[in-house]
Parts: C-alpha cells; sequence; structure tokens
C-alpha cells in the first residue's frame, strides 16, 4: 500500500520536524501568523501595542516634566498615563487569555495530527501488510519479527515501517545537521576572528589615547 506507506513516512517526518524546530517556537510562530488575519484578536493586540506606546511616551513626558515647575501639566500627564496603563492592563489580560486558549488548540492539534495520528494509524492499520518481503528471502523467524505483531507472515507491519521510518529521518537529520554545521564553521570562524581583531584595534587606541 503506497499511501499507507507516504502517510507513515510523512507522520514522522512531521513528528521529527515539530521536535527539532520546538513546539515552543512553532507556536509562537502560529500565534504570529493568526494575528495577520483579520480577526477580532489581531484587532485587540494591535490596540494593546498602541495603547502601551502611548504610556510609554506620557510616561517619558512626564520624567521630562517638572513636578513642582509645572505640576498642571505634570498632574494632568499622570491622569493620561494612569488611564492608558489601565486600558493596556485591560487589553493585554483578555489578549493573554486569547493566546492561552490559542496555544491550547494548537497543541492538541497538533498532537492530532503527529502522535495522535500515529497511534490511530498503528492502530488501525495494525492487521494490515504494509508491503510484502520478496518470497524465499529471508528465514521464517525474521518474516516473523517484520510482520510483528499482527501483519501476515511474510510481510513488513505497520508498527516495523513506523519504527524504520523513526530511525531512518533521526539518521538523516544528524547527518544533514552535521553536513550544514560544517559548511558554516569557516564562515563562523572567519566571523570571530574579525570580532577579535576589531575588539583588539578598539583596545590598542584606548591604550594610545590613555599615553
Amino acid at each position: 500500500m503506497l499511501s499507507l506507506i507516504f502517510t507513515v513516512l510523512f507522520v514522522h517526518v512531521a513528528i521529527y520536524l515539530v521536535n527539532t524546530i520546538g513546539a515552543t517556537t512553532i507556536d509562537s510562530l502560529l500565534w504570529h501568523l493568526y494575528l495577520k488575519l483579520p480577526t477580532s484578536t489581531s484587532r485587540k493586540a494591535r490596540e494593546q501595542q498602541r495603547k502601551k506606546q502611548e504610556a510609554v511616551q506620557l510616561k517619558r513626558e512626564m520624567n521630562n516634566t517638572s513636578s513642582q515647575d509645572e505640576f498642571a501639566k505634570w498632574a494632568k500627564l499622570r491622569r493620561r498615563h494612569d488611564k492608558s496603563m489601565e486600558e493596556y492592563e485591560a487589553m493585554n489580560k483578555a489578549v493573554s487569555s486569547q493566546k492561552s486558549s490559542f496555544d491550547w488548540a494548537v497543541k492538541i492539534a497538533r498532537w492530532l495530527s503527529t502522535t495522535g495520528l500515529k497511534i490511530f494509524l498503528q492502530f488501525w492499520y495494525s492487521k494490515t501488510p504494509v508491503f510484502a518481503l520478496p518470497p524465499d528471502w529471508f528465514p521464517y523467524y525474521v518474516e516473523w519479527v517484520l510482520s510483528f505483531p499482527r501483519a501476515p507472515i511474510g510481510h513488513v507491519s505497520i508498527q516495523v515501517w513506523s519504527n524504520v521510518c523513526a530511525s531512518t529521518i533521526a539518521v538523516v537529520g544528524e547527518i544533514l545537521g552535521a553536513v550544514i554545521a560544517q559548511a558554516l564553521a569557516p564562515k563562523q570562524q572567519k566571523q570571530q576572528k574579525q570580532e577579535a581583531a576589531g575588539a583588539g584595534a578598539e583596545t590598542n587606541l584606548k591604550a594610545e589615547e590613555l599615553d
């Protein structure tokens, strides 16, 4: 069953990517993408940022205004700042609550589409052979292991194929990571040398100025 072969493979690729990139990073990226959509949550998030900037600006103006020499102006700025902060905190609480609900929904969807789907496939297709082995190529005990637990003898079970996919993807991922790290190493070393040279030149310049 070619569809089952590739379905299991793609599920394990997705699981590997989630584990490699990190669930928190993926959740944060999806949240920022969600805020780009024309929803009530995105409007609240934009208003929240606007109120935050407004509160910061008012705080700066308060700091630049003398509370003794310009008390009337300072008091007016203080009232505006307090009101802006109250509105910001209320919006921040609402957006944070919606973000928590969004994160929970994303976690459920991610589990259902990766680990949950893997478990379902292994249960539903436990008796279905993924593909047949060439006849008379392997001894009986090898065929029995490859068909474990419930596939017909002489075929590969979905559990065995799932383990093969997971192991292969992990090995390929480590190899690709090593190759990429090897390719980036010269650039990183060159950058470190340039930073070290720049720091050394700056130190020498300061020493000359002191002399």
